[in-house]
């Protein structure tokens, strides 16, 4: 499972009794002890852009408890959120709790925190995923990896949405990134989600 908590780190469980914590702690001493990086910083750290397209404002973060993310978009009539998270591996920090073997690497954890978010995200229901060909990874996202799911949402990330696909990247020693697009019907919307794929990747 995915909780927030005050520190705003992100922690998942698993068989392995291995949990993972995503720091918002100070990636130099410029940062305040106590304030979160901002959008454009874990951007930068990750070697990302993004460009949404026109027409697309800003939106407000909704804080919930199934997963925090940092920027959002929506069309003007509403019928789509696109919602950006960002986790740099420099930012990530595993407490691993089996002593006979050695703890993850961060560059080895994507696909189990993918479907841990997936899990949480659809509260434990039917969630296709399929993962994208490296060759597509890379044309897309300019990523090592990428994957994709579509699920019926929880309510308690996205109220005003019953729907969501989940696109989630990798790049090797750099980040994992996600852009989640909320909607109620997919088909008025599939040409906005087509022309925002894209929008999050990582720098040629």
């Amino acid at each position: 499972m995915i909780a927030l908590r005050q520190t705003r780190r992100y922690h998942i469980g698993c068989l392995l009794l291995l949990a993972l914590a995503i720091s918002a702690a100070r990636a130099d001493p410029a940062e305040r002890h106590d304030a979160p990086p901002t959008f454009e910083r874990l951007l930068a750290e990750s070697g990302m852009a993004l460009l949404v397209s026109d027409g697309f404002v800003p939106v407000a973060v909704r804080p919930n408890a199934r997963f925090l993310y940092d920027r959002a978009y929506a069309s003007p009539d509403g019928t789509l959120e696109i919602r950006y998270a960002v986790r740099p591996l420099g930012r990530i920090r595993i407490d691993y709790e089996d002593p006979h073997s050695a703890a993850p690497d961060p560059n080895h954890m994507f696909p189990l925190m993918f479907q841990s978010m997936v899990a949480s995200l659809s509260a434990g229901r039917h969630s296709p995923t399929r993962e994208y060909p490296p060759k597509q990874a890379r044309e897309k996202f300019n990523a090592d990896w990428a994957a994709a799911a579509v699920f019926d949402t929880d309510a308690g990330f996205a109220p005003n949405h019953r729907q969501a696909l989940v696109v989630a990247m990798h790049k090797d020693a750099l980040a994992d990134a996600y852009a989640i697009f909320l909607f109620d019907e997919y088909g008025p919307v599939r040409q906005r989600v087509d022309a925002n794929l894209g929008s999050l990747r990582f720098a040629p």
